[in-house]
This record gives C-alpha cells, structure tokens and sequence, in this order.
C-alpha cells in the first residue's frame, strides 16, 4: 500500500532539493516545503504539494510550518554557503528566532564544523516534533556505484593518481578538512577546505597549467546522511572541464550524482572519466 503522508522538504540552494522531490512525490508522499529564502531553486515550488520560504536562523517558523501540514518526518537537502555561515554580521542580516539563538550559544558557538551543526539541528527538530531521515532515501538511483560510470576511461596517469590519492583523501575527510582534493602525476594541488568543491576546483585550475588532473571526492566513514551528502552536478563537470580536469574519481554509495544521466552524458562529451571508488578495505 502506497504511504502518502506527508513529508517534509527542508531546502537549501542548488539542484538537489529538486531531485529529492520529484523521488518523494514518485513514491507517492505528499511533499510540504519549506525553502530558505534567497537559496531555493525558482522551479522547486512547482514539485511540491505545500510551499513556503522561510528564514535560513527560524527553526521555530520551519517547525511551524510543517507540522501544519501534517508532516512528522523532513528530509533536508541543499547547499546552504559555508561563507555565509561565517559571515560575522550574519545574525543581522537573518535575524534569528530564539529557537535558533539558543541552540547555536549552547552548542554551536565554539563549534560550528558541518557535523556538529548537523547533529544539533536534528536533535532540535526532533524535540519540536519532526524526525530527519537519510537525505539519499528516495534518490537511490543518483548515487555513485563502484566502477567506470561513464564511457570515457581513465589515463594510466589519471588511475596512478586516483591509487595515490584515494588513501590520502579517506584520511583527510576523517579530520573533517573537506571532501575533496585534486592530484596530478602523484601532486596534490589542492585539498577542499571553506571555499567548497567550487573554489577548489577554480583553484585548481589556476594552479595547474597542464590538462588531465583528477579530482577526487568523498564522505567520511561515519557521513551522517541526514544532510550534506557531496553531490556532483552537471554544473561541476562544466567547471572541471573549463579547469582542464580529465577524471573524477568518486565514493561508490558516498557521492550524489544529480541528474545523473545528465552527468554522465556532459562528462562523456567532455572527455572527464568517472570512476566510483569504494571504501578502502571493503
């Protein structure tokens, strides 16, 4: 029997959100929205059954307004700028609710790393009445597998590097530095840190004159799937290409592929390999 409660979208910028509403509404779920204003996609309204903005730093209007709705469960998707977390006027530009200002001066003001901001949204949500579940539940189909994934094979060049760097890469994504890191002919150029996979890959590019770098991207063991899954998009391999990349190398069950015969298609006709890695030892 078809379940059609509804469920939750808490969304950020970007593609994703849009992807993961088409997968709830799919599976027949009713899909309630509440989008932060200024990142939400124009055409995410037009997916889902209930649809409203919402203040970034206002847990309790989010709460609200779900739970409005009928919805006990959310999944929350999308990016939300790592720059405009550490905006240090960024509690006057989005005033926030008492909710959200007590939650970051009890637990988020000394630490304010992807997970520990993660896991204090949840446990809040939680206690106001709605349930988080694994951000990749009704996108199976997008995540990466182990293996060549699209038609271009990888260099003898591009597979050394990703032999190399792999290993470095589970090891720097264990310390929460960031999920990715660019390598040529056994160099790494450049390792992800607050400018996201974005900048890094502009950075990349302009320290590294020479085509066919890898890029190589992750999750760490213990990923909490509830939110921030690395993605790779569309828009990626269109940087990676412009950036003079030749491969990626991804984590098989880690890594969202959005649009993913998009993907694979704009990476073909760039000539990018992509090549899903599982864990070491696995």
């Amino acid at each position: 029997m078809t379940d059609t409660r509804p469920i939750g979208l808490i969304a950020g910028e970007g593609r994703l959100p849009v992807i993961v509403a088409e997968g709830m509404q799919q599976a027949g779920r009713n899909v309630v929205c509440v989008a932060f204003r200024g990142h939400a996609e124009e055409e995410l309204a037009g997916h889902c059954d209930q649809y409203r903005t919402v203040g970034l730093y206002r847990m309790s209007q989010w709460l609200r307004t779900l739970k409005r709705w009928g919805a006990t469960e959310a999944i929350m998707v999308g990016r939300v700028s790592k720059a405009r977390m550490h905006d240090p006027l960024r509690l006057v530009r989005q005033i926030p609710d008492i909710r959200t200002a007590l939650l970051w001066y009890r637990r988020l003001r000394h630490d304010r790393r992807n997970a520990t901001v993660l896991a204090a949204v949840a446990d809040e949500l939680n206690r106001g009445g709605i349930r988080l579940l694994d951000s990749t539940t009704f996108i199976q189909d997008h995540m990466a597998e182990t293996g060549v994934l699209g038609k271009v094979q990888p260099t003898d060049m591009q597979q050394g590097d990703i032999t190399l760097g792999w290993p470095l890469l589970e090891q720097t994504v264990e310390m929460d530095i960031g999920q990715s890191m660019a390598i040529r002919e056994g160099d790494v150029i450049a390792v992800e840190a607050l400018e996201g996979t974005r900048g890094m890959i502009e950075r990349a590019g302009s320290l590294c004159r020479r085509s066919g770098w890898t890029l190589l991207k992750t999750a760490k063991s213990n990923h909490d799937r509830r939110a921030d899954v690395p993605t790779i998009g569309v828009q990626t391999i269109e940087e990676l290409a412009a950036a003079g990349a030749g491969c990626v190398a991804i984590g098989s069950e880690r890594v969202i592929l959005i649009d993913r015969p998009a993907v694979l298609e704009t990476a073909d006709k760039a000539g990018i390999a992509i090549v899903g890695m599982p864990a070491s030892g696995s």
